[in-house]
Parts: structure tokens; C-alpha cells; sequence
């Protein structure tokens, strides 16, 4: 029997609730992740010693560089090693061979781009002289 309400004599329909939706499941999996791992490092302890009949290696300490005494202000000046001559030997003489190697095709562009350049400023300096000559006369 239905329950009697302002509603039903008003002539309104009552809503009605809708059906249960079916519950849903939902799988959950749990993010994984690859941790990186290292091989510990091992520090020796700071007492270490060397075991008994093992002897000490020798090094050779490396020699001076040599220096240049100047009297007059007594200053001493550091000589550069063979190796950095050597490299700034190299280096110079590529700078150079390289110089010497591009000059000639460096000019040859140089004297065609002044032939260029020289004759599209003549043919304005004549358009200009032209236009000069017509708005006088």
C-alpha cells in the first residue's frame, strides 16, 4: 500500500531510487622498482703494515725543471719541459704551414670580390649621376 503524501495529491510523482550498482573490484598491484646495487668498497685499515720480508719499492722522483738565473734582477725563471716545447713547436708550425697554404686562395677571393664590389658601386654612382643630370635639366 503506498504511503500517502503531499506529493500523490498535488498530482507529483515520487522519484524512486535506482538499483544498487553492482559492486566493482579492482586489482591493485603495488608499484615495483629495480634498486641499483654496488659492490661495497673496501677500505684498509689505517694501521696497515707490510708483511715481514717484503721489501719497500723505489721511485724515482722526478727531476727539476730547470731554472735560469737573471742577475740583474735576481729573479729566477722557470725553463718550460720538452714536452711543452714539443707542443708549441707543433702548434706553431701548423699555424704557419696552414697560413702559408691559405694566403694564395684568401687573395685570389679577396681580389674577385673587390672586382665585384667595386663595379656595383659604379653602376651607382652612374644611376645616381644619371638621375642628378635629369631633375636639373
Amino acid at each position: 500500500m503506498p504511503i500517502p503524501s503531499w506529493n500523490s495529491q498535488l498530482g507529483l510523482k515520487v522519484p524512486t531510487v535506482p538499483k544498487e550498482l553492482p559492486s566493482m573490484e579492482i586489482e591493485f598491484k603495488p608499484p615495483t622498482a629495480r634498486i641499483p646495487g654496488y659492490v661495497p668498497m673496501v677500505i684498509p685499515p689505517n694501521n696497515l703494515q707490510t708483511p715481514d720480508g717484503v721489501e719497500k719499492e723505489t721511485t724515482e722522483e722526478k727531476p727539476v725543471a730547470p731554472k735560469v738565473d737573471i742577475p740583474i734582477l735576481d729573479i729566477e725563471m722557470p725553463l718550460p719541459t720538452a714536452e711543452v716545447v714539443a707542443t708549441a713547436t707543433y702548434a706553431a708550425v701548423a699555424a704557419v704551414a696552414t697560413t702559408t697554404l691559405a694566403t694564395p686562395f684568401f687573395d685570389q677571393i679577396k681580389k674577385k670580390l673587390q672586382k665585384f664590389i667595386q663595379g656595383k658601386i659604379d653602376k651607382w654612382k652612374q644611376k645616381r649621376q644619371k638621375k642628378k643630370d635629369s631633375s636639373e635639366s
